[in-house]
């Protein structure tokens, strides 16, 4: 498929309003490609490249992208970022660009979609000093090699935005009516292999080749994760229920296979080097291959430290063993997903709890099962008490389900509303913080695209301001006057009152008297609030 053609294809679906048109659309497209281009396809109609659990990242950030832009269509770079901030979508901004380049480009050559994929592995791979050089040039080739149509969508595949409202959902739907087979056959493996491209490429082969997906040690799943809920509400839906200590840190996926071991994080980044106390704790405690979830928590004379402990422990890159001496990681692993070689994902938890103390001998997080609310709530203030954020309960019957915020696990902590949302847009600050950002306009999820639902402009510190500017520094796609666009990769956890109905936002709704709790790096913007979960909250107060 040309890269031209995928163009259109997203050209044709951006303007469909229709969630069923969508899937008709895609399921059209996607019997006629090969078993090469069918994967590269998918990923690219959701805005990805590589595949979640993939270690390559691209590593292009808006600057970068805005110099490569400024240079083949023979402007200066402030020119570009100009035209972005007068359009408010990179996309748009370098179609137009490309549009009104007065000088024809020699040699170029029209791409598919496996070029492209290609490009991007390469960019990918460049390390060491000359790196960026490496990256920036091979940017420029694949703009002067494009229409400005295809720059449209070039520009937001790289900046991993394509804003064109497909999901996993509809793609899922699309793989499924396309090669006539059960949707819930295609979220199976999909749980399992963390790539819809190749589940994509199976479901051609039909239901028994999806069927026969399992999971692999070093491909890292999404963890399974809870919404919230009550200690009655559970044990009057399961009776027994399991209930477990909710911890204040990361969640890790820790993979061992032989002598080999590697460690994830909640984003699926590898993290192995930066967590070595972790590492050699795990390993000690077992001599098993596996796949294990769990948590690590920065601990302090024996009490558990905040989260922002943790998150300068998964920052660090260099003086790691010295900082290890500062800030102590002790694990607490509570699923286990593969042990010598059997999936055990669709295994109960009882039968996985099971499995899992047979493989540790250490490091197995404290569990109770009951079916009396008020033990499990003398459970709960126990995990209080010793410096807990509250409870995780579960149903004991569930299987493990990559990915998925269902209703088997619930989580249960003092009554403080948050929500986590994505940061796509602020403002300068004021003052002595008028050299970073002082408020920032948040978004939840919804159908792949993202919705505006309020500002942010309290509960920061000087230090943390400066943490996140940065962080966010180089994600500014746009800027007009004190206001900033950013290209969506931040994710904060937000403090709020009430819920309320407002037309000032995409989403309907605005969060009254909001306030900054913390960044939360160990989220992606996919893991934000859905606007179905906000119209469940508001309806709810």
């Amino acid at each position: 498929m040309l890269f031209r053609d995928f163009a259109g294809i997203c050209e044709r679906v951006e303007e469909l309003s229709g969630r069923l048109e969508m899937i008709d659309e895609l399921a059209k497209v996607l019997p006629t490609l090969d078993d090469t281009e069918l994967p590269v396809f998918v990923r690219f109609i959701m805005g990805r490249v590589f595949p979640d659990w993939s270690p390559l990242k691209l590593g292009i950030g808006p600057n970068l992208l805005y110099e490569a832009v400024a240079y083949v269509v023979g402007k200066k770079r402030e020119a570009v970022v100009a035209k972005v901030s007068a359009e408010g979508d990179v996309g748009k901004a370098v179609e137009l660009l490309l549009a009104g380049k007065t000088q024809t480009s020699f040699f170029t050559e029209e791409m598919t979609i496996r070029d492209v994929y290609a490009a991007c592995e390469a960019i990918a791979l460049s390390e060491g000093k000359k790196s960026q050089r490496e990256k920036l040039l091979a940017v420029r080739k694949l703009f002067a090699n494009v229409k400005p149509a295809e720059g449209r969508y070039l520009a937001r595949l790289i900046l991993g935005e394509l804003r064109i409202g497909i999901g996993e959902g509809n793609v899922r739907d699309a793989i499924a009516k396309a090669f006539a087979v059960d949707p819930a056959e295609i979220d199976h493996a999909y749980q399992a292999m963390n790539d819809l491209g190749e589940v994509a490429r199976l479901a051609r082969q039909g239901s028994a080749a999806l069927a026969a997906v399992h999971i692999e040690i070093f491909r890292p799943v999404k963890m399974m994760l809870a919404q919230q809920g009550t200690i009655g509400d559970m044990v009057a839906d399961h009776g027994a229920v399991a209930a477990e200590y909710k911890y204040d840190g990361t969640r890790i996926q820790f993979h061992r296979k032989g002598n080999e071991v590697h460690v994830y994080s909640r984003k699926l980044e590898e993290v192995t080097k930066a967590i070595p106390d972790v590492v050699q704790r795990l390993t000690a405690a077992t001599g098993r291959d596996v796949i294990l979830d769990g948590e690590a928590v920065a601990m302090k004379d024996g009490r558990p430290m905040p989260f922002q402990f943790v998150l300068r422990r998964f920052r660090r890159k260099y003086d790691v063993e010295e900082h290890a001496g500062k800030i102590e990681l002790v694990p607490h692993i509570f699923d286990i997903l593969v042990l010598d070689g059997e999936t055990l994902i669709d295994l109960p938890l009882r039968e996985r709890r099971k499995r899992l103390a047979g493989a540790l001998s250490a490091h197995v997080a404290p569990q109770l099962v009951s079916d009396d609310p008020a033990a499990v709530g003398e459970f709960y203030q126990a995990a209080l008490d010793a410096g807990h954020e509250g409870i995780m309960v579960k149903d004991l019957d569930s299987r493990y389900q990559p990915g998925v915020r269902g209703k088997h696990w619930i989580k249960v902590k003092p009554e403080v509303d948050t929500l986590d949302l994505a940061v796509i847009g602020g403002e300068w600050g004021e003052g002595r913080r008028a050299h970073l950002f002082g408020s920032f306009l948040l978004a939840c999820q919804d159908r792949g695209g993202l919705l505006p639902v309020g500002k942010v402009a309290t509960g920061f510190t000087d230090e943390m301001l400066a943490t996140i500017h940065d962080a966010m520094k180089d994600l500014v796609i746009a800027e007009k006057g004190k206001e900033v666009d950013f290209e969506p990769r931040v994710v904060f956890e937000v403090g709020y009152s009430e819920i309320q109905s407002s037309p000032n936002y995409g989403s309907g709704f605005a969060l009254r008297f909001p306030r900054f709790i913390r960044l939360r790096d160990d989220k992606g913007v996919d893991e934000v609030e859905t606007l179905g979960s906000l119209r469940s909250r508001y309806s709810k107060q």
